[in-house]
């Protein structure tokens, strides 16, 4: 509906540039994988921080490997939060693909030699200490960005605290 001093009048004869409509990025599966992420972020670091501060000298490799696992966890749930924009988006691909990485590698040689690994890293044995959701968690994260591209520069989306990103 027009209003009367705007009758006949389209954005390109008034100089204003008519607003986008908003889309919102992350609804269902992408908002339940924000969550799990974080939740992870929150876990692995906890966990990590225990291990380091009260015995670190037993088994300084996967106590590190989970102070890792954190900071990639914690970094990946910003990454897929803010993965509108494109930097943000590459970078949920390489934390993404780093952590899956991690996951096969720390996995496989948990099992293979489990010498390595006096105490269990977040991501010994496939993750099984949280119920393999570390070893899932990677592959739907790929699969919600192949199914997520990032928009174009001057589209505007919404994310999951309902703020406009660019």
């Amino acid at each position: 509906m027009t209003s009367p001093e705007n009758a006949g009048t389209s954005p390109e004869t008034t100089g204003s540039t008519p607003e986008k409509p908003r889309r919102r990025r992350m609804t269902g599966v992408g908002r339940v994988l924000v969550i799990v992420y974080a939740i992870l972020a929150v876990g692995a670091f906890g966990r990590s921080l225990v291990q380091i501060i009260e015995r670190f000298d037993k088994a300084p490799l996967a106590f590190t490997l989970s102070a890792l696992s954190a900071v990639v966890y914690i970094v990946a749930t910003l990454a897929l939060v803010f993965a509108g924009s494109k930097i943000w988006y590459r970078v949920a691909w390489v934390t993404i693909s780093f952590e899956m990485a991690g996951v096969l590698v720390i996995g496989t040689l948990s099992v293979i030699r489990p010498e390595l690994f006096p105490e269990a890293t977040v991501w010994s044995f496939y993750g099984m200490g949280y119920v393999f959701v570390p070893l899932v968690l990677p592959f739907l994260g790929m699969w919600w960005l192949v199914k997520h591209p990032p928009l174009d520069d001057g589209a505007r989306s919404t994310d999951v605290a309902g703020t406009v990103a660019r």
